[in-house]
């Protein structure tokens, strides 16, 4: 057992903040809720926690839309108390990982708010921008997880942008190389903190800008699964590449293993993603090869 990497056999505990523990009554868990029940998990055997999304956000999607990757939602807490959170979480012989939402951001993000301005701004290229079809629809018929249209209309660019959940999370262009120079920040970030390891949401779901944008098929093989989500439109389609599991992805996981071997000790990339046409397995394959993510899971 001692010749393998810490998270080779680790026990990984998730914690959703925001109904965990809450310290100060207010009603929503925070993150000195977590820091006091640190030892029972300790106790529980575990080797690590995960802690979903607790950054600045809105919370259209609970803190999957990020508004601040640089710093906490005041409902949860402060930087100090997450200080104080990985203090005491390594002290009891916990690891601490926690979310980075890589794919899109929140629509009240400074990056979006400035780039849906205009077309000659600055950030003007940090997100899928893209001029209606002759009759003013959407360029094509994808479809949002959530539903409806995956394209939302700017009127001040007279465009559409692309979200693959949410209308208030728009898609980060990762064809942007100053894209990733900032997401490679966030990383370093919180690397410097002391995090071990990040959970990466949706990471199959990370675009670059690639046209043509062509249409989904359906899917043939379709079948309704057990799950309400299972019944979404979303699910009915085949995803052409440019949508789902675009190789620019890997461009991502290249750079994100580089940061996280820079560190000392072993900092662990866990991606989450999906395939079509039973092809996770396929995908997982991909998202692991040498010098990308550690591991993958659906």
């Amino acid at each position: 057992m001692s010749s393998l990497k810490w998270w080779e056999h680790a026990v990984i505990y998730q914690i959703y903040p925001r109904s965990f523990q809450d310290s100060n009554s207010d009603g929503i868990g925070d993150l000195n809720g977590i820091t006091s029940r640190l030892e029972y998990i300790a106790d529980l055997g575990v080797d690590a926690i995960w802690i979903s999304p607790f950054f600045m956000s809105p919370q259209y999607d609970y803190g999957y839309d990020v508004s601040n990757y640089y710093d906490i939602n005041p409902e949860y807490g402060n930087l100090n108390d997450f200080d104080l959170l990985i203090e005491t979480a390594h002290s009891l012989g916990l690891r601490l990982m926690i979310d980075i939402v890589a794919a899109h951001c929140s629509h009240l993000h400074p990056w979006f708010k400035e780039s849906r301005k205009s077309k000659d701004n600055p950030k003007s290229d940090w997100f899928h921008w893209v001029d209606p079809k002759p009759d003013g629809c959407p360029p094509n018929n994808w479809l949002s997880f959530f539903g409806g249209s995956a394209w939302s209309w700017e009127p001040r660019r007279q465009q559409y942008y692309l979200h693959n959940f949410l209308p208030e999370q728009p898609n980060l262009n990762h064809a942007n190389q100053e894209v990733q120079d900032e997401l490679n920040k966030i990383a370093r970030f919180w690397f410097d903190r002391g995090v071990d390891g990040f959970r990466l949401d949706a990471v199959h779901t990370i675009n670059g800008d690639c046209e043509p944008y062509k249409d989904n098929l359906p899917d043939p093989n379709f079948t309704l699964g057990p799950l309400p989500q299972d019944s979404q439109p979303f699910f009915r389609q085949l995803h052409d590449v440019a949508q789902l599991n675009q190789p620019v992805i890997q461009e991502f996981s290249k750079a994100y293993r580089k940061i996280a071997d820079e560190y000392d000790g072993d900092r662990f990339l866990m991606g989450e993603v999906s395939g079509d046409d039973g092809k996770t397995m396929l995908v997982s394959q991909t998202f692991t090869e040498h010098g990308r993510l550690h591991a993958t899971y659906n």
